[in-house]
């Protein structure tokens, strides 16, 4: 014998009917609320996108070799060491007038034993005068502050418009020669050289993870600086 099926609604759908019937419902109607009259939040401005070129004519400009540099895609553009890049800048720090009066003589003097002095650098900016926006540190053009004394000294010797003997003084263990003038605040510049993170000049490792460093091969000067470079300490 067969007994009749019996539907039976399960208590989870039952809840649910219940609940829907309920939203339905009139017991808490919407009530439209008056715009707010109080204090308006105070938010920043936006940050405008920055108008610099990644290019000056054939010349990075700071601010682009370093986007470059930073890039996962365009690194390579400008880190190819078999392939050197020009950035056009102002010179806006330099180290020359804060070496250590212990390493400010002639080559072939050595430097006492607790004399440290920094690796011989400038900094260019797009903006002169802007220490604290981007910049890339420029090296490789003198291997320490006695070279740049002998250059210093050689270069002080020349009359207004005479060019230094043999294109100026070298840096033998760099190949390089010094340039004519010698980098200073205020100096508008093209420097050419390999460019990276970190460069090592001689046997120091120079790493700048913000602004990357060129080992400069050539550099033109385009605009003169007001003063020119020198040592804290005066040289005779």
């Amino acid at each position: 014998m067969h007994r009749s099926a019996k539907f039976v609604l399960p208590t989870i759908g039952l809840a649910a009917l219940f609940s829907a019937a309920a939203c339905g419902g009139d017991d808490n109607p919407y009530k439209p609320q008056p715009a707010w009259s109080g204090k308006h939040a105070s938010l920043p401005a936006p940050l405008s996108p920055p108008n610099t070129p990644i290019k000056a004519g054939d010349a990075y400009t700071v601010y682009g070799a370093i986007h470059q540099l930073r890039s996962l895609i365009h690194a390579k553009e400008v880190t190819q060491s078999a392939q050197p890049i020009t950035v056009l800048g102002y010179v806006v720090d330099s180290n020359i007038p804060r070496a250590p009066d212990c390493a400010v003589h002639k080559t072939g003097k050595k430097d006492p034993d607790n004399c440290t002095p920094e690796v011989p650098s400038f900094w260019i900016a797009d903006n002169k005068g802007d220490t604290k926006g981007p910049k890339i540190r420029v090296v490789g053009w003198a291997r320490n502050f006695a070279v740049i004394f002998d250059a210093m000294t050689a270069y002080k010797k020349l009359k207004p418009g005479e060019q230094p003997k043999d294109g100026g003084v070298s840096d033998d263990m760099l190949n390089v020669v010094l340039p004519f003038p010698l980098p200073a605040v205020g100096e508008k510049v093209r420097v050419t050289g390999a460019y990276n993170v970190a460069k090592v000049v001689v046997s120091d490792m120079v790493s700048e993870p913000a602004g990357g460093v060129i080992a400069y091969s050539k550099i033109e000067q385009l605009e003169p600086s007001p003063e020119p470079a020198a040592f804290a300490k005066k040289i005779p």
